[in-house]
Order: C-alpha cells, then structure tokens, then sequence
C-alpha cells in the first residue's frame, strides 16, 4: 500500500509546480495587455470649471461668514440648470422641433429631450402625448461652465440690459429666468435658424430660503437688477 501511494504523491507535486509556473506567466500577459491599452488610449486631460473654484475659495467663506453656517457643507450650492424651451407650433410643424433640439444641444452640449403634453386641451388641438417641447438638464461641470458663460458672455447681449429681476425665485431658493431670443447665445448662427424662440432657464439650487439663493447667484455673477 505504501508503494502505491508515493506515485500519487509526486503526481500531485508536479501539478502544483505547473500551476505556480502558469501563475507568474498569466500575470505578466495581463498586465502587458493592460499597459498596451494604456499606451493606445491616453487619458484626456479634465479641465475643472473656473466657476466651481470661485465658488469654493470665494463664494463658500464670504457665505459662512454672513449666514454663520458651522460647516462648509451647509453653503448652498447649485445643484442643476434646466433649459426648457416650448413650442406650441410644433403641433404643426414638427420641423421646428426638431431644430429647437439641435439648437439646445449647441448650446449646452448635451443632447435634448422631447417634451410631451400630459393631457388633451381640444381648444389648441392638442393630444395627450403629443411632442411640444423640448428640455436640458445639466449638472456638475457642464452646469458651471453654462452658468458661467451666461453671466459673462450671454446676457451682457442683450439690448439694454439692465439686470435680471429678482422677483422670480420659487420660496426655495430657486430661480427662473426667461430668455425671448436664443441668438444671444453665441453658438447659434443667425443665418440658419428658422425661427425665433424663447427659453426658461431655471437654476436650482440647495439654498432653504430665497435670501441665500439671491446671495448665492449674486457672488457667482448673476446681475440683479438694481
């Protein structure tokens, strides 16, 4: 019985030094391939919102400072921008649309969603679930980078600006502002646009009330009129 048993014995030794053999050359494999597509792909470089540094080194201390808050995570913050654009007329004529869509993902880099109508009004000739509209919702980056070229570069366009109102926050902070016109913005090129349309632009924020809201937008460049 002795005799029997040491065969099976070396048998399972030499397995195990064929695994751990095996081991060692796998790993080398994979990390090969790993570093092949690291050389294949590189990383592109993120570049940070100008805006979201001034909010955190200006805007963040300025805020403690006025609201006593305890903690830096207690500052309101902009949480998301929507841009709401409705057309009754697309009823009609679905072609605009269809531009409204591509002028809104121009603006704010993101793709747009359709809007529907919730129920039926048989004074418009309107159908529950038929297209109206169109929305953007943005967030993080994309959501400063917007709101900073809104403040800085859109709304000085417009004809005699004198400021926007400050009479149009919800009672929790946020805020609505209309634009009647999206030549403003500078990605749009007057020649190829069919038609003029307005938007909603509503900034929300985590603010609990409307004086930290309006304090919040006026640190970050939103010109109140006076």
């Amino acid at each position: 019985m002795a005799e029997q048993e040491k065969p099976k014995k070396e048998k399972t030794k030499g397995k195990a030094k064929g695994e751990t053999e095996a081991q060692p050359k796998a790993a080398a494999k994979g990390k090969a391939k790993a570093e092949a597509k690291a050389e294949a792909k590189p990383a592109a470089e993120k570049i940070p919102a100008r805006l979201w540094e001034y909010y955190r080194q200006e805007c963040v201390p300025k805020m403690m400072q006025e609201f006593k808050y305890r903690s830096p995570m207690q500052v309101p913050r902009l949480q998301k921008i929507v841009i709401n654009m409705g057309l009754g007329e697309a009823i009609q004529n679905i072609k605009l649309l269809e531009s409204a869509s591509q002028e809104l993902a121009t603006i704010t880099g993101q793709k747009a969603v359709v809007t529907r109508a919730r129920r039926s009004i048989a004074a418009f000739k309107l159908r529950e679930g038929m297209p109206i509209g169109c929305m953007v919702t943005i967030r993080r980056d994309r959501m400063y980078h917007f709101f900073d070229k809104l403040v800085n570069v859109v709304l000085p366009r417009v004809r005699d600006f004198r400021g926007v109102s400050d009479k149009a926050f919800d009672g929790r902070g946020n805020y609505t502002l209309g634009i009647k016109e999206q030549i403003i913005f500078p990605e749009i090129d007057y020649d190829k646009i069919d038609k003029v349309k307005g938007m909603n632009i509503s900034i929300i924020t985590t603010a609990p009330t409307d004086e930290e809201g309006k304090y919040l937008l006026n640190l970050l460049g939103l010109p109140f009129r006076r």
